[in-house]
């Protein structure tokens, strides 16, 4: 049975860090690609983080490049996400994922959510002005 499970979430102050991790069993975690999602109240799921579980490429979003950290302990089968300066803007639901076989895009290169066959029950973040 494939889990994931998510903690390290929190409330902090702008500017403030969060280490956020995801506990992976149930499944070979080198044969996956492993991602971080975010949704916020109203809004669309967001693909924040992305890491190639075999290589160790990267991506981030735009709006947090340069402040979020995406990587994997893979003899322990877990990720992590490193997240500093932290925003108001950044307040959501994080979610880890996971995806058989590859990463799932859309066209325009941001990661596509409904590629991803696993997911955790999230953790909140909640950045205060």
């Amino acid at each position: 049975q494939v889990q994931l499970v998510e903690s390290g979430g929190g409330s902090v102050q702008a500017g403030g860090s969060l280490r956020l991790s995801c506990a992976a069993s149930g499944y070979s975690y080198s044969r996956y690609c492993m991602g971080w999602f975010r949704q916020a109240p109203g809004k669309v799921r967001e693909g924040v983080a992305v890491i190639y579980t075999s290589g160790g490429s990267t991506y981030y979003a735009d709006s947090v490049k340069g402040r979020f950290t995406i990587s994997q302990d893979n003899a322990k089968n877990t990720l992590y996400l490193q997240m500093n300066s932290l925003k108001p803007a950044d307040t959501a639901m994080y979610y880890c994922a996971a995806a058989h076989g590859g990463c799932s895009w859309y066209a325009n290169g941001q990661p596509r959510p409904s590629g991803y066959n696993y997911w955790g029950q999230g953790t909140q973040v909640t950045v205060s002005s």
